[in-house]
């Protein structure tokens, strides 16, 4: 048995959840600071927050379950269902590539160009983002970075384009697919996709310090989510999710499979990290890891599964840096 005290011997600081479960039972839970600064109102272990790119596995499923379905497959072209014209980007890009971070499009929101992830903006005001062919009109028109499969570059702009797939390949819009489909399906009953003005009860603030002290980000990222990010979720229901997706409850054995097989290496973010379909790998030697991840303005978060040790592990902040320390800590008893 892994001693908690050793791995969780932190000191929680800033706006924080954290919740570690090994081989069935809860070993570590707490959350501290402020849901709500101005009001005092603190986190809970059943407070919602944001997850940022941890959104795009919701996508990703979303995916699948249309792939099984028949109404879609790994090897669609993609612009054979988003007819926006994109004149610049390859006519041969897959659904595969877009899940794996292969298709080489450009990126709205290219991590590789952007300095300051708290005051990033697009031409068009985050409030007019409300579905993901909004978001069209802010993609670069810049000719592709690479050929379509030839290597892996992490792609928020991939991330919309499925998330619009979803919605042409089902008629219904995708944030209301995947709450109907996966949250409600598996029981995530408390999570879902929210304006940032319209926030429902117990769901934590985003925030963000400058030198006037702690701000809000409602002006600093999308009104609701597109595909890329935007999820909110809890702890809790994050623990659902790994338990689902791992007993075949969202997609069947062999799609699941498929999707945590590591498909390539993502050299650019780091040693011994792969990514599969819409979720990270990280691989030494005879440990592993499957995980999500999220950082933007006023959010950082990890949730992720170590099936050797039966471990599950999620730290969410509702700060940019909350969540880094203690998620440092944690990947350090574990791979070092």
């Amino acid at each position: 048995m892994i001693n908690p005290l050793e791995v969780f011997n932190w000191k929680l600081t800033n706006q924080n959840l954290t919740k570690n479960i090994i081989r069935g039972k809860i070993i570590y839970e707490n959350s501290a600071g402020f849901a709500d600064r101005s009001n005092k109102v603190r986190n809970n272990m059943k407070t919602r927050f944001g997850i940022a790119s941890g959104t795009k596995f919701f996508t990703a499923l979303a995916i699948g379950k249309l792939i099984e379905q028949g109404k879609l497959s790994l090897e669609t072209k993609v612009f054979d269902i988003i007819k926006y014209d994109f004149p610049l980007y390859s006519k041969e890009i897959t659904i595969a590539q877009l899940l794996t971070h292969t298709s080489g499009i450009p990126d709205y929101y290219d991590e590789e160009k952007v300095d300051d992830y708290d005051n990033f903006f697009t031409d068009i005001p985050w409030y007019e983002l409300r579905e993901p062919k909004d978001y069209f009109p802010v993609f670069p028109q810049e000719k592709m970075k690479s050929i379509p499969g030839e290597k892996f570059s992490y792609c928020n702009s991939g991330f919309i384009l499925l998330a619009a797939i979803v919605h042409e390949a089902s008629g219904i819009p995708y944030a209301r697919f995947v709450e109907e489909n996966i949250f409600k399906e598996i029981g995530m009953n408390s999570s879902g996709f929210f304006e940032l003005n319209r926030l429902p009860g117990n769901t934590a603030l985003g925030y963000i310090k400058d030198e006037n002290g702690w701000r809000s980000n409602i002006y600093n990222l999308p009104i609701i989510g597109g595909g890329d990010g935007g999820a909110f979720t809890t702890a809790e229901d994050l623990y659902i999710l790994w338990d689902a997706f791992f007993n075949y409850k969202i997609l069947s054995e062999d799609m699941t499979e498929l999707y945590i097989k590591p498909y390539i290496e993502a050299e650019s973010e780091g040693k011994n990290l792969y990514y599969g379909h819409g979720i990270w790998i990280r691989k030494k030697e005879d440990k592993s890891e499957e995980y999500i991840i999220g950082s933007d303005a006023g959010i950082s978060f990890k949730s992720a599964v170590i099936r050797k040790n039966e471990v599950v592990y999620t730290v969410i902040s509702n700060t940019s840096d909350g969540a880094w320390p203690l998620i440092r800590a944690i990947e350090n008893h574990f791979f070092l």
